[in-house]
């Protein structure tokens, strides 16, 4: 029988290293020193737990959370969040936030120049469902400039952060979406050597889930571990 307590170890090459001089932040925050392996115990794999009581269905709606519509593109993003068995992860907290259509978050420390939208936060959370699926309803967040070498832009994407059996088993990654010419160019998503591996972080198109005169769909599925886990924010 499968132990849930071993993890199977990714392939070299399809998670990002914790240095990548061209990421200029990576540089600060990289490991100077041989990382020390702490084995996984019940601890890590099956609690502290979040509270499934405080994440309600309008949480996972990021364009109905405030008195008006915002501005930009609607979309669906929805997937499925699988173990390395290809196995959908159910009951697990996956949290999303982004910049808003002009590429501005709502945050202090984010004063370039681009509008804020007062009817966008850009967050949301969601539960998966007992396959393991997931829904968010959004606006197609801009690209922004943000620094890290000259004439600098991100492209366009959303932050995951996904639990699994418990708040110490955390998966941090970003969707980016199909055909978006600033992803050759972004040290973050380059950081990932593997090509099919840097795949797996942009989101495909999904006619299924786009709705008809509301919201575009683009479906991404995550794993959470083993050979074909979905590469990591470092």
């Amino acid at each position: 029988m499968h132990d849930p307590r071993r993890y199977r170890k990714f392939a070299a090459g399809t998670q990002p290293e914790y240095l990548h001089p061209a990421y200029v932040s990576s540089v600060k925050r990289a490991p100077t020193k041989p990382l020390i392996l702490l084995p996984h115990t019940k601890t890590e794999t099956t609690g502290p737990v979040f509270g499934h009581s405080l994440v309600t269905a309008a949480d996972s709606d990021l364009t109905a959370q405030h008195s008006g519509e915002p501005l930009g593109e609607r979309i669906i993003v929805s997937g499925r969040v699988l173990d390395e068995d290809g196995h959908g992860v159910p009951d697990s907290l996956v949290e999303v936030w982004q910049a808003n259509a002009a590429g501005r978050y709502t945050h202090k420390v984010d004063q370039h120049g681009a509008p804020l939208d007062p009817n966008f936060s850009g967050c949301g959370r969601v539960v998966t469902d007992a396959e393991g699926r997931y829904r968010f309803v959004s606006i197609k967040p801009g690209a922004y400039p943000w620094g890290n070498h000259h004439n600098a832009w991100r492209p366009q994407h959303i932050h995951f952060s996904l639990f699994g059996a418990g708040l110490l088993t955390r998966l941090v990654t970003q969707m980016y979406f199909p055909g978006d010419p600033l992803l050759e160019f972004d040290p973050i998503y380059n950081s990932t050597a593997d090509e099919n591996a840097r795949r797996r972080l942009v989101a495909k198109f999904d006619w299924t889930t786009t709705e008809r005169s509301h919201a575009l769909g683009y479906r991404f599925d995550i794993v959470l571990r083993g050979r074909e886990q979905t590469p990591a924010e470092k």
